[in-house]
């Protein structure tokens, strides 16, 4: 068993970046007083099975589609080099699907064990949605992120399932105005989706992957980087100023100059390893966007 190949199949790096709906939900929660440490945990692991399994999935499903070859300029995927088959991948697809789904259930039966049939059915078409969704991105005959789907559906299970879900789960109800910070965690998973797909444009294209910059091309492709980065912090501020109790709600402002720098950055850079960087750097930006505004949530005078 190579087991750099898998570590690198799994794409460690981008699960914090999938906790980030979930970080959110908690913490609007957690503003009310009903946050619950075990249903936070068990939405994490869910949550993270899910991303794996979506990696893997997206690995498979490139290399099988060609979108993978040998002249992709981003790093090489495990199926692709040759040191993972896709029979391996397609089995450990398998895994991560059914992992998945028995955490989920798990959940339901901790968050929801008391509600209606009709809500437990809700989230379990949820989650069946969610295990789908991550293994036809790229993978199957018809894989939606070969004709642009991708960031619709990365905006809503990573925005608004993601974070209205959680707080359910945590409280639940559903407030409305967390659709505006919900909105601001999709559109950030968006902007680092799109980085990821100029940087890979000729491949994609070569490939018939027609994801966003592909059919718009580059400079666009930059132009709608922005509007994503800027509509997500006017959406939370928005969602401040509805609820405003307190100064330190304002306290995510603090991204704003690390957002201007990656949107400089994708502007000014275009080769894959300048690029590379700033995928990273959106991460962890967006992370710091839930920690400092769900910080502000929790301070008050």
């Amino acid at each position: 068993m190579n087991l750099q190949a898998w570590l690198s199949a799994i794409r460690l790096r981008t699960l914090p970046l999938a906790l980030a709906s979930i970080g959110m939900g908690s913490f609007l929660a957690a503003s009310l007083g009903l946050f619950s440490l075990k249903i936070f945990i068990l939405c994490s692991l869910t949550t993270i099975l899910l991303q794996i399994l979506s990696n893997i999935a997206n690995d498979y499903g490139d290399s099988v589609h060609g979108a993978d070859s040998v002249e992709r300029e981003g790093p090489k995927r495990a199926v692709q080099s040759g040191l993972i088959s896709a029979r391996q991948m397609l089995q450990a697809i398998i895994l991560l699907a059914l992992l998945s789904f028995g955490t989920g259930i798990y959940l339901l039966y901790e968050a929801l064990h008391d509600a209606s049939r009709q809500t437990i059915l809700f989230f379990l078409g949820l989650g069946v949605l969610s295990i789908l969704a991550a293994i036809t991105y790229t993978a199957g005959k018809k894989p939606y992120g070969y004709i642009g789907l991708g960031d619709i559906s990365v905006f809503v299970f990573f925005g608004w399932v993601g974070v209205l879900g959680t707080f359910y789960l945590h409280t639940k109800g559903f407030y409305w105005p967390n659709l505006l910070p919900a909105t601001s965690c999709g559109l950030f998973a968006v902007a680092v989706l799109n980085i990821n797909n100029i940087r890979d444009i000729e491949s994609d294209r070569k490939a018939g992957k027609r994801s966003i910059p592909v059919r718009v091309g580059k400079e666009k492709a930059v132009l709608y980087h922005w509007v994503l980065l800027a509509l997500g912090v006017a959406a939370a501020v928005w969602y401040v100023l509805l609820t405003y109790t307190s100064i330190f709600q304002f306290l995510f402002l603090l991204i704003v100059p690390l957002l201007w720098k990656n949107a400089r950055g994708v502007w000014q850079k275009h080769k894959a390893a300048e690029l590379d960087p700033y995928l990273k750097q959106m991460a962890l930006t967006t992370l710091f966007f839930i920690l400092t505004f769900g910080i502000g949530q929790l301070i008050h005078w």
